[in-house]
């Protein structure tokens, strides 16, 4: 199917919007599916008597594994193929296995079940930011990127939230008889229930039109592998300096997110029920003001001609992170833990859209899904699949106790934040010397 091209005028500013808004709820539906599980580590736990690790096992290896083996080729596609039916693909593919996890009765069942969220999910990001790159110029890119990485946050805490109060409705280790299933769990039925809505919003993603391709190389055809890995090559510090940066980054996050409800009951005795509405609410309000405000930060640095003002932004917070990240799980009370985990939700959300866009800006349109693909092949084996599995290799045989939780998060975030910082201070230097060499670089006049 041919796909059309320009180099003119960019698509008008509420159907640019619309897809951002649209991309958006589709990574919002993602993060409750990924996110659901965090909510539910104990009740799973303690249902399929298994351990942290088997859990981290769960929650990122089962997942990462067919998300990167996914990733690349659908991204390969996405650089010549309609994005916006392959983000619906993807929508419709995750959502049907959340709601199968709903069905598993063992550890081995509900991994396989985990395998198809990430390959579903592995679909959605690449393809989505190529099509902001092109519905967006370069000076709103970051602010768009923002309203999308809103969604981890939108998503996130809808997991928690609905997550607690189905808990409060259905206790997740009580017994109910579902009709057609029979006899199931409180955790089943949370599965059940937050799988089911992506498989609408599949079909109204094919209300957003697929815009036209601009940009340099837009002309040209997905270019072969050899030609990509030469372009990542001349600016290899900007390519990996950013995507190690986020992916340390990241590791921080999906570590500490993956455990924080279980940290929470563990050392302040608080309930599921408890734990979604407080963290639920920290994570919507604190997550959504960062990725807005840092996105539309990082726009207004562009917009002023200011090189690396996508990249001035994200440093802020990955400097701020640290001392937040480490401290936490050191809190004497609920209240104190709770109110600098919102510090760190609005903090890691603020680095967001400046970071993804400057990958964008210093790539060609037809490698922009490809690399798109691996930076979240980074992100993801790193941050996604490492930082859960960190904290429960810290916790079972470093410490050899559960309780030892608090430990644990902050032994890895001393390490892994400061990282972060390092990688991208590289990146940076890279990503300035990118956007002086390209000519595609120049900013609306």
């Amino acid at each position: 199917m041919a796909e059309s091209t320009t180099t003119g005028t960019w698509p008008p500013a509420r159907q640019a919007w619309f897809a951002a808004f649209m991309l958006a709820a589709a990574n919002t539906f993602a993060f409750v599916d990924r996110q659901a599980l965090a909510l539910l580590v104990q009740p799973i736990k303690e249902d399929l008597q298994v351990s942290d690790t088997a859990m981290s096992l769960l929650y990122g290896l089962s997942f990462t594994m067919f998300y990167v083996l996914v990733g690349i080729p659908v991204a390969r596609l996405a650089d010549r193929a309609n994005r916006r039916n392959i983000v619906a693909a993807a929508i419709f593919i995750w959502s049907l296995a959340t709601a199968l996890c709903g069905l598993a009765r063992s550890f081995g069942m509900l991994f396989i079940a985990r395998i198809g969220v990430g390959a579903g999910e592995g679909g959605l990001s690449p393809a989505a930011y190529s099509i902001l790159s092109d519905y967006f110029p370069k000076h709103r890119l970051p602010a768009a990127m923002g309203v999308y990485q809103m969604g981890i946050y939108v998503g996130g805490a809808a997991a928690l939230l609905l997550g607690g109060l189905l808990a409060t409705v259905v206790p997740p280790s009580s017994i109910v008889n579902v009709p057609l299933i029979g006899e199931t769990k409180g955790w089943h039925i949370a599965f059940l229930m937050l799988g089911l809505p992506g498989l609408l919003l599949s079909a109204l993603m094919l209300l957003v039109p697929e815009p036209p391709r601009r940009g340099e190389g837009v002309h040209a055809p997905s270019p072969p592998f050899p030609v990509l890995f030469a372009h990542i090559a001349r600016h290899w510090q900007a390519y990996v300096g950013i995507s190690l940066g986020f992916a340390l980054m990241i590791l921080v996050g999906n570590a500490t997110g993956a455990w924080i409800p279980a940290f929470l009951e563990r050392k302040f005795g608080l309930t599921t029920a408890q734990i979604g509405g407080l963290y639920g609410t920290i994570t919507a309000v604190c997550g959504v003001s960062g990725t807005l405000i840092g996105g539309f930060a990082a726009s207004a640095l562009r917009r002023r001609g200011i090189a690396r003002g996508n990249l001035y932004a994200a440093l802020f917070g990955f400097i701020s992170l640290i001392p937040v990240t480490i401290l936490f799980p050191q809190m004497p009370t609920a209240a104190l833990s709770l109110a600098l985990i919102g510090a760190m939700n609005f903090l890691a959300g603020f680095n967001f859209g400046g970071g993804l866009a400057a990958l964008q800006e210093i790539t060609p349109n037809r490698m922009r899904a490809s690399v798109s693909a691996g930076y979240m092949l980074i992100v993801n084996l790193i941050g996604a699949a490492g930082g859960p599995f960190a904290i429960a290799l810290v916790t079972d045989y470093w410490y050899g106790d559960p309780q030892a939780l608090p430990a644990a998060i902050t032994l890895v975030c001393a390490i892994a934040s400061p990282l972060s910082v390092a990688a991208l201070l590289l990146g940076m230097r890279g990503y300035g010397r990118a956007i002086a060499a390209s000519a595609d670089a120049v900013l609306p006049a």
